[in-house]
This record gives C-alpha cells, sequence and structure tokens, in this order.
C-alpha cells in the first residue's frame, strides 16, 4: 500500500474479526515498531505483546472496561523504559523522550499494522500499574500506549480534521 494511502486508510477500530494474525505479519509490525527514530537511538522503551486469552481480557477490564481488546488476537502495550535514556538526558529523558520513543513506536507499529491489512486503535486510558501488572513488566517500565491488532469487523467512518488554517500557525 502506497504511504499516503496507508496515511487515509488508518481508522480507529474497536471492533475484531476472531481470525488469528499469521506470525510473519506480526513480526513485520514489530519490525516496524523497532526501527523507530529514538533519541540518541536509545529505544527507551519496551513493547509487550500479549496473545494471552486471559491476559487480553485482564487487559480489558485494566483499560476502564474497553472489551474491544479482549476480541483482539493481538495487543501491543508499549511501554516507557526511563533508565535507557536518563543517564544520557537525566530528567528531560526520564519525563519527556522516553514518553516520545514509545510514542513514535507505537505509531510506526500502528501505520505498519494498517499497510497490512490489520485494524488499530490508540488506547490510552488505563490504570498503568495494572496494565504493567498484566504484562509482567518490571519495576520502572511504565505502560504509555496500548495497541490491539487485529481484522476490522466494522468500517468506521473518516473522522473529521480541522483546517489546516486553524491549527497551522506560520511564521512571516
Amino acid at each position: 500500500m502506497e504511504f499516503f494511502e496507508v496515511i487515509r486508510r488508518r481508522r480507529a477500530v474497536r471492533a475484531f474479526e476472531r481470525k488469528a494474525i499469521p506470525t510473519e505479519t506480526l513480526e513485520v509490525v514489530l519490525e516496524t515498531a523497532n526501527a523507530a527514530p529514538s533519541a540518541c537511538n536509545l529505544q527507551a522503551y519496551e513493547i509487550y505483546a500479549i496473545t494471552d486469552e486471559r491476559q487480553r481480557a485482564a487487559l480489558a477490564l485494566a483499560a476502564r472496561q474497553q472489551t474491544f481488546l479482549a476480541e483482539a488476537p493481538v495487543v501491543l502495550v508499549f511501554c516507557t523504559h526511563a533508565a535507557r535514556s536518563v543517564e544520557r538526558y537525566a530528567q528531560r529523558g526520564e519525563t519527556l523522550y522516553t514518553i516520545q520513543d514509545a510514542s513514535i513506536a507505537c505509531t510506526f507499529a500502528m501505520l505498519a499494522a494498517t499497510a497490512l491489512g490489520l485494524a488499530t486503535v490508540w488506547v490510552g486510558s488505563f490504570d498503568a500499574e495494572e496494565v504493567a501488572r498484566i504484562a509482567g513488566a518490571p519495576p520502572g517500565v511504565e505502560p504509555v500506549a496500548i495497541l490491539p491488532l487485529g481484522y476490522a469487523a466494522e468500517e468506521p467512518p473518516e473522522p473529521p480534521r480541522r483546517p489546516l488554517e486553524d491549527l497551522v500557525h506560520r511564521t512571516r
């Protein structure tokens, strides 16, 4: 799929078919996330790939009853790993760069999934401590985004967007 078509076709999907994702397809999504840029290429993030049905159901509860998480065959949990950034960048690395790194990796995974015919939705509303526990993340590794992956069981309409004149502030 051509890049700009991927951007146009990406939607927030909250209904998934009960259909497994081929291992090779998931690996491409994960490799694409791994290719994401990060501050000083430190990759101050971790990705937890959750395929177990019970864990996905627990994540749905920890994500404020967002039950569609349990429907997706794979749920990726993107976490900060501040210790990878703090030595080089101190507090800014700990409180900002690691969040940016994880967010960019999640975005790359989302776009790769779209290009491969998968559906996703960025989930940011959740109990971080509970999600970390379910994912098996050690102390200091904190969830910032959950990305369910699967085949769409719905086709959401194109979301409205602000006009560029309202969004972009150009300097003269």
